[in-house]
């Protein structure tokens, strides 16, 4: 299970980032307007398994709902994510579809 608290936004290097002991898994984005751009997703090989993904994921996109912007999936792991997980396809902008 994974910590919302340990997940940081870190707006510096434009990245969510989340260590679990001595591993760091990331998630790149790019922000225009209200729109968030998930590009690249980096899970340590230690780290990578369905549970963790689907955790870490759902840890990011909590923090976007509260944010209120607009989710672009172009990562296609997010993209698959987002797919499978109804809840999360009404942070897609108008007009995207996955």
């Amino acid at each position: 299970m994974v910590d919302a608290s340990n997940l940081i936004d870190n707006v510096f290097l434009r990245q969510y980032e989340l260590k679990v002991g001595s591993e760091m898994a990331t998630l790149e984005y790019s922000q225009q307007e209200r729109k968030i751009f998930l590009t690249k997703l980096n899970i340590p090989e230690v780290l990578n398994t369905d549970q963790f993904l689907e955790d870490f994921l759902k840890v990011i996109l909590e923090d976007i709902i509260e944010k209120n912007i607009s989710v672009v999936p172009t990562s296609p792991p997010v993209a698959k994510f987002i797919r499978k997980n109804r809840r999360y396809r009404k942070m897609l902008p108008v007009g995207i579809r996955i």
